[in-house]
């Protein structure tokens, strides 16, 4: 008898952006025969990703659920959940951070961010069920769960997974895959933005969002054994240049800021993406022997990604405004208040409104492919030949022009 497919779920970074993943996810429930069952035994994410995916790994056993706990904390989110946002916090804070940028010999080993983030750790201590993790993997619900945190010693991206005994950790350039407990200090690691919130310690070394030097975001899954993976990412991944267009204004930092942080959260999965096509392209005119004497392990590796059919900065203009009065003025002061400074807000903007048109958006961007992810699904859950399409449309919504062929490998 054929073996099922084991399916991966990728959950990117983008801050306050992956409220989009949110209603990703409330739209793969409602595809599925049985909400109950998790279509996915291994799950990995990155920032905030992997806030989301933490979440859905310690409701394993009951993927509906996960995905209830995960619109309850979105729909209700308020900056304060994630971050300091009186006055008092905003002013010491941002006091503290520009102390440390002229006299950061006097504050040595003292955590220095433009935001204080305590409140979030607070948040996932009381909301995140850690301790369901490994019970999910011993009754078979979950294979593995990865967690991708960016090291400022080692500049290594590390992948810290929770999985099945047999799983091994690996070792390539400049990323490596470690076996770890899965806990708050992984997901406030990972989503520790540069700048904005403070490098946690794990282990020996300090390490930031994961986004940072993550060459290969699909790869933890791929080396934890999934067979084909749906990615589910806070921006579209364009295929084509856009335009370019005459700037007569100096960029403000809010702006600078903002394609930084485009760079992280990203450019490198469109990278990685195209990556697989192209090896998946090679695979598929060389025979096997040829690669076995070669040495090399390649396998084809279908990849479904799901990204935003609209600009999530432009829909961030229109929610700044119910930001608290001090981050306002906070963002007001480096420009990104402004239209050009938006993609910055868009990261921060833990407020009710964006996120829940967010998670509307990344609703209705599924349902509209739903023909092509039910044949993904199905084709993850039943080991009969013929049962899915190896050929699976490359879901950067919502235009024909961008159908393609999947790929992947580690």
């Amino acid at each position: 008898m054929e073996a099922i497919p084991k399916a991966g779920l990728v959950l990117a970074g983008g801050g306050a952006r992956a409220a989009y993943q949110v209603g990703v996810v409330q739209a793969l429930r409602e595809m599925l025969p049985d909400a109950k069952q998790n279509p996915f035994p291994i799950i990995a994410g990155t920032s905030a990703g992997a806030i989301n995916a933490t979440a859905l790994a310690s409701h394993a056993d009951n993927f509906g659920e996960g995905v209830d706990r995960l619109l309850e904390v979105w729909r209700h989110f308020e900056p304060r959940h994630v971050y300091r946002s009186d006055l008092v916090g905003v002013i010491a804070n941002s006091a503290r951070w520009f102390m440390g940028m002229f006299f950061g010999n006097v504050v040595k080993n003292e955590p220095i961010s433009l935001l204080d983030n305590r409140p979030l750790q607070a948040l996932l201590e009381r909301r995140v069920l850690f301790d369901r993790i490994q019970p999910n993997i011993d009754a078979g619900f979950l294979d593995a769960l990865a967690i991708t945190c960016s090291g400022y010693t080692s500049g290594q991206s590390c992948s810290f997974f929770q999985g099945k005994a047999e799983l091994e950790g690996w070792k390539r350039s400049q990323r490596v895959g470690i076996q770890a407990k899965i806990g708050v200090e992984h997901l406030m690691a990972s989503a520790a933005i540069p700048f904005l919130f403070p490098a946690h310690k794990l282990n020996r070394e300090y390490f930031g969002d994961g986004s940072m030097r993550q060459i290969a975001p699909v790869s933890p899954a791929l080396h934890l054994g999934a067979d084909r993976v749906i990615v589910v990412g806070t921006a579209r991944l364009r295929t084509d240049s856009p335009e370019r267009t005459r700037g007569e204004i100096y960029p403000s930092v809010a702006q600078v800021a903002g394609h930084v942080m485009n760079s992280i959260f990203l450019d490198s999965l469109a990278v990685d993406i195209e990556r697989l096509e192209r090896i998946n392209r090679t695979i598929s005119v060389t025979p096997q022997d040829a690669l076995r004497k070669m040495g090399l392990t390649l396998h084809h590796v279908d990849v479904l990604v799901l990204t935003p059919s609209e600009p999530l900065d432009q829909i961030a203009i229109k929610h700044v405004r119910h930001l608290p009065y001090p981050i306002r003025m906070l963002l007001r002061s480096i420009g990104a208040m402004r239209r050009g400074g938006a993609n910055l807000a868009s990261y921060l903007l833990f407020e009710q409104g964006y996120c829940r048109e967010l998670i509307q958006l990344g609703y209705n961007d599924t349902m509209k492919r739903r023909e092509e992810v039910e044949a993904f699904l199905v084709g993850s859950m039943c080991p009969i030949p013929g049962a899915f399409n190896r050929t699976v449309k490359f879901l950067t919504p919502l235009t024909a022009e961008h159908a393609r062929t999947p790929s992947g490998t580690p």
